[in-house]
């Protein structure tokens, strides 16, 4: 960790013509431009973990969430999905701490609302995620 003008920064944060890793979603603009900071690769690393089902990464069987399944549910148990989400999180991304999880569900719209606030422990900066199925 560097510290620069008085905040923390990640030393692979400093050079920017290095790219950190890929962005999503994975089209021809993420491919090629890739993500510049860890806060924008933590970012895509728990977009990836919670949208990837069981079972479909290769050589980690019990890696990821497998959110798009619960469009299909008659109802979430919010509790249960997220203790599932803290607990992938703390094994897959231990740089992050879930700070809550937020699950709508609209009917008439047939749409699925979830939102995933965290914080990003490295310099305790906080930010979320949300996700619409529809």
């Amino acid at each position: 960790m560097a510290i620069i003008t008085g905040k923390r920064k990640n030393i692979l944060d400093i050079n920017e013509d290095v790219t950190i890793g890929v962005g999503f979603p994975l089209n021809e603009i993420n491919l090629f431009k890739g993500t510049k900071t860890t806060h924008e690769q933590t970012k895509a690393n728990l977009l990836n973990l919670v949208m990837t089902n069981q079972g479909e990464r290769v050589n980690l069987p019990n890696y990821g969430i497998g959110l798009k399944n619960l469009l299909f549910e008659q109802t979430i148990n919010e509790d249960r999905l997220e203790e599932t989400i803290r607990r992938q999180v703390g094994l897959y991304i231990p740089s992050v701490r879930i700070d809550n999880v937020n699950a709508e569900r609209d009917i008439n719209n047939q749409t699925l609302y979830v939102q995933i606030s965290y914080t990003y422990l490295l310099d305790n900066s906080t930010n979320n995620i949300q996700i619409n199925f529809n």
